[in-house]
């Protein structure tokens, strides 16, 4: 099994924000994500996403590999969670991924990564 914990800093997701372009209050604005009924600021999803593809890469033997990557957002991140994610072969070519936080809460559900088995590991020399 691969895995790799984050804990989750308002300054992480303020950066992701501007990196992506999705700069919405729920993400960087405390008081409004709590006049929405949240219960502060939350980190983008597709941030948690790209995170548990990561490491759905590492365990496929390289990014190269992914074929298809898919999950369903289950439970809000907050600034000062730690998720821990992982990646374990279920069958030739098929990971499950998890996404876990520190109390045990599942944030990410039918997280999956196909790839092709076939394919050689990439170098550390192709990775630069």
């Amino acid at each position: 099994m691969t895995q790799h914990s984050v804990l989750f800093q308002t300054e992480q997701i303020a950066a992701y924000a501007r990196a992506s372009g999705d700069m919405n209050p729920i993400h960087l604005d405390e008081k409004f994500a709590r006049s929405v009924g949240l219960p502060g600021v939350i980190a983008h999803g597709m941030l948690q996403m790209s995170i548990a593809a990561v490491v759905a890469g590492k365990a496929a033997g390289g990014p190269q590999r992914l074929r298809r990557f898919a999950c369903r957002f289950a439970g809000m991140v907050e600034p000062g969670d730690t998720v821990t994610f992982s990646a374990e072969p279920t069958e030739p070519g098929r990971l499950q991924v998890r996404a876990v936080n520190q109390h045990g809460d599942v944030i990410l559900t039918k997280a999956y990564a196909e790839f092709e088995p076939g394919l050689p590991p990439l170098d550390d020399d192709d990775a630069a």
